[in-house]
């Protein structure tokens, strides 16, 4: 078993500021996210959000079964975050301010320009765990504050910080990138998000990589290509 590369057990908060534990003062960002995500969900009414849709989502069915692959988001976010915390902490510092980049833009925009989607459907044709579990969701989720798609920014921030983990495999790497894929396309199938959604997050990603990983990362990257 791989050793941790660094030992959490002698963490305090006292040494958060500590070379050793400092990183783990990116983890304060999930909690500025929540606040505002609490904000903009009940404090933004319904009525002034905008609608987005497009004719291509009147194409795609609602699909109950993709809800494993959209909860599985959760997970896999836990899990990235988790090991590279335990065994990459360059990679770490780079999916959590990946992640702080896409929040912080994200809610930017929801502020600014507030928008819903109103492709939920009224009833499922199936009575099942999967549609009870979707509708559970649909009931504190709400349909506000959808574009850009927080779940499909995450997805490619994940993916693109495990495409630069140097102790993954390929079959591994191919199962993540796999697995992002059919993520993003949930969003669309279980009615969470218009597929413009998903694209608008496109932008905001490539904003994010620049600043999680910038120049250095790429200048080297260019170089071994060359050499």
């Amino acid at each position: 078993m791989k050793k941790p590369v660094v030992d959490y057990r002698q963490f305090r908060f006292s040494k958060l500021n500590d070379p050793q534990f400092s990183h783990l003062k990116l983890l304060l960002g999930w909690v500025g996210y929540f606040v505002l995500y609490y904000l903009t969900e009940n404090f933004i009414p319904v009525e002034n959000c905008h609608p987005v849709w497009c004719p291509l989502d009147d194409l795609i069915p609602f699909s109950e079964y993709f809800l494993i692959f959209y909860v599985s988001w959760y997970a896999l976010i836990v899990i990235s975050l988790g090991y590279f915390l335990l065994y990459n902490i360059d990679n770490f510092k780079g999916l959590q301010t990946f992640i702080i980049v896409t929040q912080v833009v994200a809610m930017i925009v929801y502020i600014i320009y507030p928008t819903r989607q109103d492709l939920r459907p009224t009833e499922f044709a199936n009575d099942n765990f999967l549609t009870s579990l979707m509708a559970f969701i649909y009931s504190f989720d709400t349909n506000t504050g959808v574009c850009p798609s927080l779940h499909v920014a995450y997805s490619i921030g994940i993916a693109s910080a495990w495409l630069k983990e140097k102790s993954a495999n390929i079959p591994w790497k191919v199962f993540i990138v796999i697995l992002v894929i059919l993520i993003s396309l949930s969003t669309a199938f279980v009615k969470q998000h218009s597929i413009v959604d998903a694209f608008a997050a496109i932008p905001v990603c490539i904003l994010a990589e620049i600043i999680a990983y910038g120049k250095p990362y790429w200048k080297n990257k260019l170089k071994k290509q060359n050499s």
